[in-house]
């Protein structure tokens, strides 16, 4: 029962959430401000690194996206679509001979990066951190994606073992780049993705909001999206199909 209302609470919260993909150079900017806020705060700005926009952010296997909430820039993320054809991620940084391994052996893989939250408002909105990822599912959806990745500090892995059944790949691993220690965690969507969208449906996308998300540039401009709408409540709802059939959840 905790869990129902705890789920059902973050589904709420859900309902003022609006997603946008990140496109222009003025809403890079925007993004740019906020990572070096929370990477400030958290005392993990990159060493010797002149912005926090990159080559990867530019990426064609790239998404960039802002989390608002009422309207608000609150949070960002940055997904890598990674396959054998286009290796780019941030994980091959820090784990290059496991990133070798899962596409030697064919796999594709979602890579989080560049997870920031707005300092100002974290303590306020501690399901922020479920809202944020949570684009990383739809993404595995979308994509069809073997696995999720999580390149974590340490204290912060059990969190990503609890929420997302993460197996830890990497137990630990000093970078260059921040001068501290990370561990690589990975989410086997085939199988856990059934577990995991049953006990926290919100996580759960719909195929339009998937396109959207995901989808090709051009057919985006056709459409024009200004913000994505999280479809999980109506998915939830019986009101339109979700996830578990088309992922091997």
């Amino acid at each position: 029962m905790e869990l129902e209302g705890f789920a059902e609470r973050l589904m709420r919260y859900l309902d003022h959430v609006e997603y946008r993909r990140i496109e222009t150079s003025e809403d890079l900017e925007t993004i740019e401000q906020l990572r070096y806020k929370a990477y400030k705060a958290a005392n993990v700005l990159p060493v010797a690194v002149p912005s926090m926009i990159d080559d990867a952010d530019f990426d064609p296997h790239a998404f960039v996206f802002g989390i608002y909430y009422f309207e608000e820039l609150v949070s960002t993320i940055r997904l890598h679509h990674v396959t054998p054809e286009h290796p780019l991620s941030q994980s091959a940084g820090v784990f290059p001979d496991v990133m070798e391994a899962y596409l030697d052996a064919g796999l594709t893989l979602i890579d989080p990066a560049r997870f920031a939250i707005d300092p100002a408002v974290a303590a306020e909105l501690p399901i922020l951190p479920y809202i944020t990822l949570r684009p990383s599912i739809v993404a595995a959806a979308y994509f069809k994606a073997d696995r999720v990745l999580q390149h974590v500090r340490p204290h912060h892995a059990a969190f990503y073992k609890r929420v997302f059944y993460a197996e830890t790949i990497v137990e630990r691993r000093m970078t260059e780049i921040y001068g501290l220690e990370l561990t690589l965690m990975a989410t086997n969507t085939h199988t856990t993705g059934d577990k995991l969208l049953r006990r926290y449906p919100f996580f759960d996308s719909g195929v339009h909001e998937r396109r959207l998300m995901f989808g090709r540039q051009e057919i985006l401009r056709r459409i024009d999206p200004l913000t994505i709408l999280p479809s999980a409540r109506l998915v939830a709802n019986g009101k339109i199909s979700g996830a578990i059939a088309g992922l091997d959840y």
